[in-house]
């Protein structure tokens, strides 16, 4: 019979075993643009401090916490399980984050791949602007918070300030249909402040007050259709941008007969079917059984 746990045991979240047991919505693609514009600012002899405002459970701060070089920091804010300074930002927390978001679960996950925690600001992104990020300072700024405009546009003017000349900021959420409010922000921050498009993928806008040229240059360096994704350039207002996807495999195609069949046969039947064909695809995949 099992051991009781304690009220303490019980309340402790359990360490993820990899990655990819840590809830959130941090997929392969921008993992990988993030893994590697990191890398080639590192790898550039690019120094600076690496902040992200909105950090959920800790999935995108721990890949860039692997990033952090000797004498680097890396800044987290997030309200996690505090309450939200205004009625909007409460209600879409209660909606979407209240009933999982825990500072505890973040920095068990933190904590199950890197031997210290981050900074932890506890408390609204705005509370950033009061200047305890020192101007100048970051080189990758990771915005994933609230989806309120005002919250966005005042997110990106604290990255802005913090960035170095050539740094990079990364936005989630610009083109969803339940966020117009991000997308207000970000292009707004592009068409009359300054922002320059580097990156579109899916999820994210990447883009940087700097030279976006050479971001540009360090990503196009990578055999990314090799790897499953595709890599395309659009024009934006004069200014060139990449754009970075999934590549989408084709369709299966079925004989014309069988198409019928299965498209004119009730549910029950098509199941059933469906399940005879997968039998014998496997039994015809099976290696003989030797003789004895």
């Amino acid at each position: 019979m099992p051991v009781p746990e304690t009220a303490a045991e019980a309340a402790t979240p359990s360490a993820p075993l990899k990655r990819d047991d840590i809830p959130g919505w941090f997929f392969s693609l921008d993992r990988a643009a993030f893994s590697h514009l990191l890398a080639a600012q590192s790898a550039a002899g690019v120094t600076g401090d690496i902040l992200e405002l909105g950090s959920y459970l800790g999935r995108s701060a721990v890949l860039l916490g692997d990033h952090l070089r000797p004498g680097e920091r890396l800044t987290v804010c997030d309200l996690f399980d505090s309450e939200a300074g205004d009625a909007e930002n409460a209600a879409e927390m209660d909606m979407s984050y209240r009933r999982t978001l825990t500072r505890s679960a973040f920095e068990a996950n933190y904590l199950a791949f890197h031997r210290e925690l981050p900074e932890i600001v506890q408390a609204p992104t705005s509370v950033l602007a009061d200047g305890r990020i020192r101007a100048d300072s970051c080189r990758f700024v990771h915005i994933d918070a609230s989806h309120l405009y005002e919250h966005v546009a005042g997110d990106i003017a604290v990255a802005r300030a913090a960035l170095a000349g050539n740094g990079l900021v990364a936005l989630d959420d610009y083109r969803s249909e339940h966020t117009p409010g991000v997308s207000a922000a970000v292009w707004e921050a592009v068409f009359t402040g300054g922002l320059r498009p580097v990156l579109l993928t899916p999820m994210k806008f990447y883009g940087t007050w700097g030279d976006a040229a050479a971001p540009q240059a360090v990503l196009r360096e990578r055999d990314w259709r090799a790897e499953g994704y595709t890599i395309d350039e659009d024009t934006i207002a004069g200014s060139r941008v990449l754009r970075l996807n999934y590549q989408v495999k084709a369709p299966v195609q079925r004989s014309t007969p069988r198409r019928i069949a299965l498209e004119l046969l009730p549910p029950v039947a098509t199941k059933a079917t469906r399940r005879m064909l997968r039998t014998l695809r496997e039994r015809r995949a099976a290696p003989p059984v030797p003789s004895a």
